[in-house]
């Protein structure tokens, strides 16, 4: 039996290009790692048939768009592994860094959730690391008034190329849990149909009596759509989801 850290992964996916995501799948299930998929579709027809038949994956198909969180926590009761990993489907990276992000959780038991660094695909870095936020930052956010305000929410007066530190909330496009934790904390709010879940589970890790650990001696690359601020819907979805987080951790 290995004595690997295992490692569970889950991917949310609408209406995604399938030959575009079996090749950043095929990329993980190359690496020797102890490692199992979970790709959850929530599009309205399959995506394709061979995500069927790979050993290292378990395809889900819904048949109907049941929201970001929703979707990760189809296999919340599922998994028994040591650590689960909560990624997008428009992610590039290494899936060799996994081995370092596990050795920083294995080094300090105090982690709850730990994220690399985040590059755009032009090589400029994003800002993904964040404070708790509050009404004008988000208002701020959707519609851009203060840049000061944006700066000051994203830790840019650190160094974010090379300073790990522990920021209160990290964007939920690649998020290395300790699997007992994610399941402890029942893991996303379903009430957050997209957008905010990711802020809304990482308060609940720090209030549970863990931390988020930034780490930027590794990192991966995010074509990050910003949806919002081209999709109606996805605006308006953007603020339910605020007023959400905010009716319920409070303004």
């Amino acid at each position: 039996m290995s004595t690997e850290p295992q490692i569970s992964t889950s991917i949310v996916i609408y209406n995604e290009d399938p030959l575009l995501l079996k090749k950043r799948l095929n990329v993980v299930f190359d690496a020797k790692l102890n490692l199992h998929i979970y790709l959850i579709d929530n599009s309205p027809y399959p995506t394709a048939d061979y995500f069927n038949f790979h050993k290292k994956l378990t395809y889900i198909f819904n048949g109907a768009n049941l929201g970001y969180g929703r979707g990760h926590n189809l296999i919340l009761h599922e998994i028994t592994s040591d650590y689960h990993l909560v990624l997008n489907p428009d992610v590039d990276f290494d899936p060799n860094i996994l081995t370092d992000l596990v050795g920083q959780l294995q080094n300090d038991e105090h982690i709850g959730v730990i994220t690399p660094k985040v590059y755009y695909p032009d090589g400029s870095l994003q800002y993904l690391c964040r404070k708790h936020p509050s009404f004008l930052d988000l208002a701020n956010r959707l519609l851009t008034f203060s840049k000061s305000r944006t700066m000051n929410s994203e830790y840019r007066n650190l160094d974010l190329g090379n300073e790990t530190f522990n920021p209160e909330f990290v964007h939920g496009c690649f998020m290395l849990f300790r699997t007992q934790i994610f399941k402890n904390l029942n893991g996303f709010d379903e009430s957050f149909f997209l957008y905010l879940e990711d802020a809304d589970i990482c308060k609940r890790v720090w209030e549970s009596g863990f931390k988020i650990q930034y780490h930027p001696k590794v990192s991966i690359v995010h074509q990050h759509r910003r949806a919002s601020k081209k999709n109606i819907f996805l605006f308006f979805t953007h603020i339910r989801s605020s007023f959400r987080y905010f009716f319920k951790w409070g303004f």
